[in-house]
């Protein structure tokens, strides 16, 4: 992570998580970027996508 453009694609990815999560209303972006490393399953709640986990066969 540390050659090429890596650490600049990097920071992009996280100026853009962190825009998303202010437009949502995110009051404290460290915060909620705790509660989504926690459970990463939220992540998917922010975006609007369906969690359609199931546990068959596991």
């Amino acid at each position: 992570m540390h050659t090429g453009t890596a650490p600049r694609a990097m920071a992009t990815f996280r100026n853009l998580a962190t825009g998303a999560l202010k437009i949502l209303g995110a009051d404290n972006i460290a915060k909620t970027t705790r509660a989504i490393r926690d459970e990463p399953t939220r992540a998917l709640t922010i975006l609007g996508i369906p969690n359609t986990q199931t546990n068959h066969g596991t």
